[in-house]
């Protein structure tokens, strides 16, 4: 690893401990949305309402030196509300554009399936082509992008779920689980202390990372070698998907890259110049379980897209 993959990958070590200055616990969830930092990967976080899904992608943009804003998305937000729109000047009896807040490094989309399919579609155009259409001109977006949306998956009045090809965008889908006892605890001491999550500045969070270091960290990713038999395993797991009977629709090859992109990133975040199988499995469950379609019939009886995750690592050998 060259020294400047080193000085990056300790900024992203680094990044990942400034995070947990502000979250108890969820050290899955920090690992991976800096994976999708590492791969220019966008990632859906869902969990239950009062996890910290929010403080935790606050926490992350305050630890980084990017620009940053936040979307509170609801059933009557209109595509201009997120891409900007044309307005009229009066002064100058000219039009200009206003720029909306997808113009940003750290996209926060709160909420994300509580606004319409007309809404959704303007932001996959940001998330996949890296621009926006208003007026029909094209206007790229900054780089680094990233959209990390948070959706609660136990509330659906007034939602408007997330169509697959909108799904397939995500590199990474991550669930943050209710904390153990311990965790609670810990977050009950921190509030009990004087923990303020709308002031993270007075907890000590501060800028460890930047545009310059992900830059390195990405180059220093792209090098990171993937065996034959690497790639054979990821292809049969992919694979091993759409043969589920309790799949309708199983990975794409678009999921197959993403789970290539994140086994290097988690490798060289590990310290390696390599990838290994145990490095797949390790993304397996956050790259794949978003893009299965199960069918209605084995919901009911209990399947879930975890499940047949498991099941695939569980029936697909292992190379040696």
């Amino acid at each position: 690893m060259t020294e400047t993959g080193v000085h990056a990958r300790e900024a992203l070590i680094a990044l990942r401990a400034e995070v947990g200055k502000a979250v108890v616990g969820n050290d899955a969830a920090v690992t991976g949305l800096i994976i999708a930092l590492l791969c220019r990967g966008h990632v859906l976080v869902e969990g239950v309402p009062g996890v910290a899904k929010t403080l935790l992608v606050r926490a992350l943009a305050a630890a980084l030196d990017v620009q940053t804003s936040r979307i509170q998305f609801t059933p009557d937000l209109m595509p201009g509300d997120v891409t900007g729109s044309i307005v009229y000047d009066a002064r100058s009896s000219e039009f200009s554009f206003r720029e909306g807040p997808v113009f940003t490094n750290l996209l926060l989309a709160d909420e994300i399936n509580r606004t319409p399919p007309k809404t959704q579609s303007a932001l996959l155009e940001a998330m996949e082509e890296r621009q926006v259409s208003v007026d029909g001109r094209p206007r790229a977006l900054p780089d680094p992008f990233i959209v990390i949306a948070t959706q609660n998956p136990v509330e659906y009045e007034g939602t408007y779920p997330l169509p697959e090809a909108q799904l397939d965008r995500f590199l990474l889908k991550l669930t943050v689980p209710l904390p153990g006892r311990e965790d609670e605890l810990g977050v009950l001491a921190r509030h009990a202390q004087g923990f303020d999550p709308r002031d993270l500045g007075a907890a000590g969070v501060r800028p460890v990372a930047g545009p310059s270091h992900l830059a390195d960290a990405r180059a220093a990713v792209a090098g990171v070698t993937v065996g034959p038999e690497v790639l054979g395993y990821i292809v049969d797991l992919c694979r091993a998907t759409r043969a589920m009977p309790s799949v309708r629709l199983g990975v794409s090859p678009r999921g197959a890259t993403a789970l290539l992109a994140a086994t290097r990133a988690w490798a060289w975040l590990s310290g390696r110049g390599f990838a290994t199988p145990d490095d797949v499995k390790a993304l397996a469950r956050p790259a794949l379980r978003h893009r299965l379609d199960l069918r209605p019939e084995a919901e009911l009886e209990g399947a879930t897209a975890d499940g047949v995750v498991e099941r695939v690592l569980a029936t697909v050998p292992v190379p040696r």
